[in-house]
């Protein structure tokens, strides 16, 4: 089967990252353990806290998220269990977190 023009085009050019967000202030990164169901997931956060977070109301049809994604979480002022989810990364930006060693795992599964 022939390859059309723009499938081509994307097989030469490698994609490639030029900007990766990376967590300010109280932001932490984290990720998705488990969905619980509406708005909510269990998310394990880097600075060891499994939070229980949900997407604001601005973001809940941007955002698709699976168990084993990462995320950028912000936790609450009054409530350190609790987080809301602000992005998430892409695969070639999880990657380029790996190498850079903004984030470490045990298992290299992502």
């Amino acid at each position: 089967m022939a390859k059309s023009a723009k499938q081509l085009e994307k097989e030469r050019v490698p994609q490639q990252v030029f900007r990766v967000k990376l967590p300010k202030g109280r932001e932490i990164i984290g990720i998705i353990e488990q969905r619980l169901g509406g708005n909510k997931m269990m998310v394990n956060c880097t600075d060891g806290k499994s939070r229980n977070s949900r997407v604001p109301g601005r973001l809940r049809r941007a955002l698709w998220l699976r168990p084993n994604d990462i995320v950028i979480v912000e936790p609450w002022e009054l409530d350190d269990t609790k987080a809301d989810v602000l992005f998430k990364y892409r695969p070639n930006q999880v990657k380029w977190l790996k190498k850079n060693k903004h984030l470490e795992t045990e298992n290299e599964e992502f």
